[in-house]
């Protein structure tokens, strides 16, 4: 099992930097790829990034490409996301997220293959 809290949310001005963390309890933490996603009012939830559970590899969508970027620390249980050059379009909550399959290869998009969720945290970008 793994529970997920996140921190680091809150109200920044566009064109600032926010860095989100994602603190872990459990042994599989270290085992599993994590991700972060996002859901703005009225929209579905989206991939935001993910990195394998090593740090080896690591995936964002091409809205946040060259402006966010996604980090682990295994022996911390911790997954962090650097959002830098923030836009109003990135207001949405954020969620920390476990991959469900340990044995997965390639890493996943796809909501439904997470299986562990934070709360999320609360990311508001002012223009």
């Amino acid at each position: 099992q793994v529970q997920l809290v996140e921190s680091g949310g809150g109200l920044v001005q566009a064109g600032g930097s926010l860095r989100l963390s994602c603190a872990a309890s459990g042994r599989t933490f270290s085992s599993i790829a994590m991700g972060w996603f996002r859901q703005a009012p009225g929209k579905e939830r989206e991939f935001v990034a993910a990195i394998k559970w090593n740090g080896g590899s690591v995936a964002y969508a091409d809205s946040v490409k060259d402006r966010f970027t996604i980090s682990r620390d295994n022996p911390k249980n911790t997954v962090s996301l650097q959002m830098n050059r923030l836009k109003p379009e990135d207001t949405a909550i954020y969620y920390c997220a476990g991959d469900g399959l340990r044995t997965r290869t390639v890493l996943t998009a796809v909501p439904r293959e997470y299986y562990y969720w934070g709360q999320g945290t609360q990311v508001t970008v002012s223009s």
